[in-house]
């Protein structure tokens, strides 16, 4: 097929990785339009994007992508094969169901919304307009993560009986007041919803379904509406126990992402500041996937990693008819319904069985 035209809306921090994703796949891919309320940071992406490609030496004609600062506005004049929705995450829904009735296949930054009510009519939408949805999970493709699913898929662990996660992160108070949205329940959630999204979807994704969840959440030392520190302990179908441990309050700067796995026949930790070292590597029996532990190993410019040029590839190749979704609106879902049952625990002061029966 022709090249696949992109556009994108929302042009905060984390739309960077989308634009150099989106350069970086430039033979299959092209940015066509930025949107964004502040057209000077649109305009400051729409370079970002043309400076990449400059670097790259690319031997191609360099468009710039077209500015908008009114959704509806782009959706009417561009022809778009996928729009990418890097906005707050409670507008993720609500762009994402516009581009769908416009068949427009959507791709949504985590979460994909801030309650499951809007995130099934987000799902519906895009199964009615026939056109894909894709979440991003981009943590699942680390090398580092990719080797730790292979070890559970192998059953090397034996019997799981604990999976543990730390996100001691740290968010000063000046990166909530740079935005109104941030910090709020409407637009954006808390530290789990917002910085521990992916780290939720990776226990789940290496313990399968949830049974049920307890926690605790406090707002301790930021001014926000939501939680900046939490703690929730899960109970997986399988039996196993999970933990889940997020602050933004850690001093001075981000300290640790981490997933740790402890087996009947193994364990093994996954480290660093972002799940980008392997720590403990121990099992049973020897397989050869045991020499790849020091060359999975990286070091992250941030804590976002390098998964999302992965991620783009996917969706190409879904696009092209090639491929499975690596994660769409439905398995995007199961981190949502967790996050939503952390939260409903820690308002209501009780343990929350799953499926959530209530939005």
């Amino acid at each position: 097929m022709d090249k696949i035209k992109s556009g994108l809306i929302g042009c905060g921090r984390i739309s960077y990785k989308h634009i150099e994703a989106i350069a970086n796949l430039y033979k299959e891919v092209e940015l066509i339009c930025v949107c964004d309320i502040i057209e000077e940071r649109a305009n400051a992406k729409a370079s970002e994007y043309v400076d990449l490609l400059v670097n790259k030496n690319v031997e191609q004609e360099i468009v710039k992508p077209r500015i908008y600062t009114d959704l509806d506005e782009m959706l009417n004049h561009e022809k778009m094969d996928l729009l990418s929705i890097c906005t707050p995450s409670g507008l993720h829904p609500v762009h994402g169901v516009k581009a769908a009735k416009k068949h427009i296949n959507v791709l949504s930054e985590k979460p994909m919304a801030t309650n499951l009510k809007l995130a099934d009519e987000l799902i519906k939408i895009c199964d009615e307009a026939k056109v894909k949805l894709f979440v991003v999970k981009q943590n699942r493709l680390n090398s580092t993560m990719q080797l730790l699913k292979k070890a559970v898929d192998k059953g090397r662990f034996g019997r799981i009986y604990m999976i543990l996660s730390n996100v001691l992160w740290s968010r000063t108070q000046s990166y909530y007041d740079e935005a109104k949205w941030r910090g709020t329940w409407e637009y954006d959630g808390g530290a789990f919803s917002n910085q521990a999204s992916h780290y939720i979807d990776s226990i789940e994704w290496l313990g399968g379904p949830v049974e049920s969840v307890t926690a605790i959440t406090g707002t301790l030392g930021r001014k926000i509406e939501t939680e900046d520190t939490g703690s929730a302990v899960i109970r997986f179908r399988n039996g196993a126990i999970g933990n889940i441990n997020v602050t933004m309050l850690t001093y001075p700067k981000n300290y640790e992402g981490s997933i740790t796995i402890i087996g009947e026949k193994g364990t093994a930790k996954v480290g660093g500041v972002a799940i980008n070292n392997i720590e403990k590597w121990e099992f049973e029996d020897v397989d050869e996937d045991d020499k790849l532990v020091a060359s999975s190993n990286y070091e992250p410019p941030n804590v976002y990693g390098f998964g999302h040029t992965g991620y783009y590839e996917n969706i190409l190749e879904v696009l092209k008819g090639n491929a499975e979704p690596s994660t769409d609106g439905r398995e995007g879902k199961k981190s949502l319904e967790l996050i939503i049952g952390i939260y409903k625990s820690s308002r209501e002061g009780r343990i929350i069985q799953f499926p959530l029966d209530l939005y």
